[in-house]
């Protein structure tokens, strides 16, 4: 075993295995955010949620986060109560949130009382959707807190060492879970439907929390090896609210956040439809199509760590955050320009490698570059309040496209919610709508260079400094 240096930090063997820790729960996490995502038709037939309700499924999952500012909220107990309190408090919501969903879309609650009077208003939306959407909600408050945590963590294990490293390992661990999502869900919906599939997620959900309390006992001796108070700061340079304005006045904070929000606005709600897009435009089942877009996380996950490594050498982060941009726009292009009856396998594998490669650009070089523009102390704080404008579009854009996709597909619903054979959706115009996002993305990461080289953020040079 490696001799430790002068605090775990210093312990190869240490900081990887707090990694592997809190990337774990990630990796649970994931897998519950998209657990219905290769279900959608299912769901419209078994719980008749047609696209729009589906769609709010997704965007409930960040209902909380932006109107009750609970993500806002997740930064601040952050960085007052420190990394222990707030990964316990998150996978407790995690849990609690995911067990509710599950529990909505059992046959028990179908015939309660309370099932009975939420079908009394909002009659569009069934009983079992609405309980759905505050379980979602729940978790969703969880998930977005765990993350914010984890990437604080990270910096603080892996500051000024292999940090883009460490973060895309960890992002490649949280892809599998998707990777997981595609390939198990439909799996597990042949026993016992969607509900079976939500109840083996709730189940990981529960190894995750156990991963992050492990974890705990870690973080608490490091900080007792350096001599820090539980939110890892001395008491002159301990978060005030006050520092909220400098986050929100910071050019390179508000250019990063916007670029977040349409990168992301483009991948996470394209997954929740994903499936059924290519099940409709190849022609083939739901099980199959969903096994073609496994290879988008995949991808991801290959690809991130060693984005990460090479921007820990050499750096040239914001220039690669320009060249995903292009690729996320170029990948919803295809998929929405290239007729169906020239589609075919092929393509669809070749464009989801184009959209994997996007995705690991981006976040691999997104996300540490937080740390060169903002301050230590409220570093939580600026993880907050970005996730929170991503929650914004992330909450928005899924209910768009549901309702783009009916709109654009007139009877299209009713057809296959009656069974009738041979029914589906054409997504033409949504994948216009993921493509303007990525446009918008391009333009803005060029702003992100531009404030980079007026600031001196330094995004371009590399991380890593022994």
């Amino acid at each position: 075993m490696e001799t430790i240096k002068s605090s775990l930090r210093d312990s190869k063997t240490a900081r990887w295995l707090a990694l592997l820790l809190i990337s774990t729960t990630m990796f649970f996490a994931y897998f519950f955010v998209d657990v219905v995502a290769p279900l959608q038709i299912e769901m419209e037939r078994i719980f008749k949620w047609s696209p729009e309700v589906f769609g709010m499924l997704g965007g409930s999952e960040f209902f909380l986060n932006v109107f009750a500012f609970m993500l806002i909220f997740s930064g601040i107990i952050l960085d007052k109560m420190g990394i222990r309190f707030t990964l316990i408090t998150a996978g407790l919501l995690m849990v609690g949130g995911a067990a509710l969903k599950f529990y909505a879309l059992t046959e028990g609650f179908a015939a309660t009382a309370l099932a009975t009077s939420l079908d009394t208003f909002w009659v569009a939306v069934p009983a079992s959707a609405k309980l759905a959407f505050l379980g979602f909600a729940i978790f969703g408050v969880g998930v977005e807190m765990a993350g914010i945590t984890v990437s604080k963590t990270i910096v603080k294990w892996f500051r000024g060492k292999e940090m883009a490293l460490a973060m895309g390992l960890e992002m490649a661990l949280a892809r599998l879970g998707v990777f997981a999502v595609f390939r198990l869900t439909p799996i597990f919906a042949e026993d016992g439907g969607p509900a079976n599939s939500v109840f083996m997620g709730v189940a990981f959900l529960l190894i995750g929390f156990i991963t992050f309390f492990i974890y705990t006992f870690m973080d608490r001796a490091l900080d007792k090896q350096e001599g820090v108070s539980e939110n890892g700061t001395s008491p002159e340079d301990e978060f005030k609210v006050s520092d909220l304005g400098k986050i929100l006045t910071n050019p390179g904070f508000l250019a990063i956040a916007g670029l977040c929000v349409l990168f992301y606005s483009a991948i996470f709600p394209f997954q929740k439809f994903a499936t059924d897009m290519l099940a409709s435009k190849l022609d083939v089942p739901v099980k199959e199509a969903a096994a073609y877009f496994s290879y988008f996380p995949i991808g991801a996950m290959i690809l991130t760590p060693f984005i990460g490594y090479f921007l820990d050498l050499k750096g040239k982060g914001a220039t690669l955050m320009i060249f995903g941009s292009v690729l996320l726009m170029v990948s919803h292009l295809l998929f929405a320009l290239i007729p169906a009856e020239s589609f075919n396998v092929f393509f669809a594998i070749l464009i989801i490698v184009i959209l994997g490669t996007a995705f690991s650009l981006v976040p691999a070089s997104m996300w540490p570059s937080i740390p060169k523009i903002v301050e230590d102390r409220y570093l939580g704080s600026a993880y907050g309040l970005i996730f929170w404008i991503q929650n914004i579009g992330l909450l928005a854009v899924p209910i768009l496209i549901g309702w783009a996709l009916s709109a654009s597909n007139p009877g299209v619903s009713e057809q296959i919610s009656a069974g009738v054979e041979g029914a589906k959706y054409d997504y033409t115009v949504t994948e216009f709508i993921f493509a303007g996002f990525g446009l918008l993305a391009f333009f803005l990461s060029f702003v992100l260079k531009a404030t980079d080289r007026k600031r001196g953020y330094g995004l371009d040079l590399p991380n890593k400094r022994d």
